[in-house]
């Protein structure tokens, strides 16, 4: 069936699907209230939230802290030395047998402007995609509905702010209904996650007591992309590495000095393409060693996904994939090696006609349950090792830049965690399951999302599990420019996120 005949049957299976009161209750709660939903969501977007900008950063708390207390939930903000703040809120049941933890981010990834159609922090609702040839709209007048086409362009629309939003909204929808939660809740909004996390752990360690709960329920990534729900029972770790390769101490004339002076970018084409097979597959030794396999529930989970490779390839114009024949759902639970970016001189018109002095490139490597970090990023180096390079994890001298003929400098990024996996099998899965199928029909379940996410840090610190719960559209230009919700996301993370705060 193909992909657009797929997510035009969806709206009424869902419908029909809805048997969860909190749900309906929200979807009745949002159709009189979408605009003032898209108003608070357009000024939490409005401020810029890259991780590096504290001054912003702190605006963007102080409101989601602010936005917290109008509902009359009493938040306040978490910090360690040197970090963004976390803001954190409780709401205790009387009675209730376990604590339930909705965790999103507020912070972004950094951006160029000049790459935006529009303002990365100036939101704007189009009728469609871009792709789609969409244009900018107003905003409908209060009462009158949104188009759940149209899209809403800015800057964390998709990742995360939607949730902060989605769940805010859904409190004030199940409150309205006059329901309540059966569990304590907690909600964690971090302020670091684009940048790794980096001192998410730390603050847990210290307060783990205040974030203890027998589930964190993490609201970030896409729905599956025949816009059915999707729950992630993991999220592949990640381990980030910069490679810089040396040549002439300064660029020289590629007239005057070439077929002589060896060039880095060349050397550094030549290193990275030896890494990967035409088919994708890794060839640094060892790299899939220790991998825990999938279990039996993993796998079925697995075969009932749909197979939506074939429309995806159509969408993104790709003439092929990696890893054929099998699938994207499958691919996802397999580690990768990734070229993040290549630097060297200039191209375009500012090209010279040089021999460039270094070559420069950014790798991320995600990794399934079963693989370290640290020594996925030694395996990577000992490769680079036996294809002759002297490997540095300094700006390398010159008596070390004359005495070896090819030298490579590598760094770790500091901002990498393992990859862990939840059992579909557990009760507290299970009911999430049926929590979730009761509000959005028929859902995918994936043993492990394609993005990282630091559950690693979370249950390390807290004992605790960690199983992820998306709403946005899969085609959100997620980390690039033109970042994107589609409105019938938010509108049914909402009904979600009502259903599971009363689950």
């Amino acid at each position: 069936m193909k992909l657009k005949l797929l997510v035009a049957a969806l709206p009424a299976v869902c419908l029909l699907a809805q048997t969860n009161p909190a749900a309906q209750a929200a979807r009745a709660w949002r159709q009189q209230h979408e605009r003032q939903v898209v108003d608070e969501f357009v000024a939490l977007l409005s401020i810029p939230n890259i991780a590096s900008d504290r001054e912003n950063i702190r605006r963007n708390a102080d409101l989601i802290v602010q936005m917290m207390e109008k509902r009359g939930i009493a938040a306040r903000q978490v910090a360690a030395p040197g970090s963004n703040p976390v803001v954190f809120a409780e709401v205790r049941t009387p009675g209730a047998a376990r604590t339930l933890v909705f965790y999103a981010h507020y912070d972004g990834q950094p951006l160029d402007p000049k790459e935006w159609t529009t303002p990365p922090f100036s939101p704007v609702l189009r009728s469609r995609s871009i792709e789609q040839d969409g244009q900018v709209i107003p905003l409908p007048a209060p009462g009158k509905p949104f188009d759940p086409e149209s899209r809403l362009y800015a800057r964390s629309a998709s990742d995360d702010k939607a949730n902060v939003e989605a769940i805010l909204s859904a409190w004030d929808a199940i409150g309205a209904a006059g329901l309540k939660p059966r569990a304590n809740i907690k909600f964690v909004f971090e302020g670091e996650e684009e940048a790794g996390s980096v001192n998410l752990e730390k603050i847990l360690d210290a307060n783990k007591q205040l974030f203890s709960g027998d589930v964190w329920l993490m609201c970030d990534g896409p729905v599956y992309q025949t816009r059915q729900q999707a729950i992630a029972f993991g999220a592949r770790g990640i381990a980030t590495v910069n490679m810089t390769i040396y040549g002439a101490r300064r660029e020289l004339h590629s007239g005057h000095y070439g077929n002589w002076a060896p060039n880095p970018a060349m050397m550094l084409a030549r290193l990275l393409a030896s890494m990967k097979d035409d088919n994708g597959r890794v060839l640094i030794d060892h790299f899939y060693d220790g991998i825990e396999p999938l279990t039996d529930s993993e796998k079925r989970a697995l075969a009932e996904a749909p197979n939506i490779d074939a429309d995806l390839i159509r969408e993104l114009w790709l003439g092929g994939t990696e890893g054929a024949p099998e699938k994207l759902a499958e691919l996802i639970n397999l580690p990768s090696l990734n070229i993040r970016g290549m630097a060297s001189s200039r191209v375009g018109a500012q090209a010279s006609n040089v021999i460039p002095s270094t070559a420069t490139a950014s790798i991320d490597m995600r990794l399934v349950k079963g693989m370290d970090q640290h020594q996925t990023v030694a395996r990577l180096v000992d490769y680079i090792r036996r294809q002759g390079y002297f490997v540095v994890d300094a700006e390398p001298t010159a008596a070390e830049r004359m005495a070896h003929a090819k030298v490579a400098r590598v760094t770790e990024s500091r901002n990498g965690y393992n990859a862990v996996r939840t059992s579909m099998d557990l009760p507290i899965s299970q009911d999430i399951i049926r929590t979730v199928e009761s509000a959005r029909g028929p859902t995918v379940k994936m043993p492990t999302e394609g993005g990282s996410v630091p559950l690693e840090m979370i249950e390390r610190a807290l004992g605790t599990r960690t199983i992820g719960i998306p709403i946005a559209n899969h085609d959100n230009n997620q980390h690039s420019f033109n970042e994107n919700l589609r409105i019938q996301n938010l509108w049914d993370g909402i009904e979600l996120m009502a259903a599971l705060l009363t689950m």
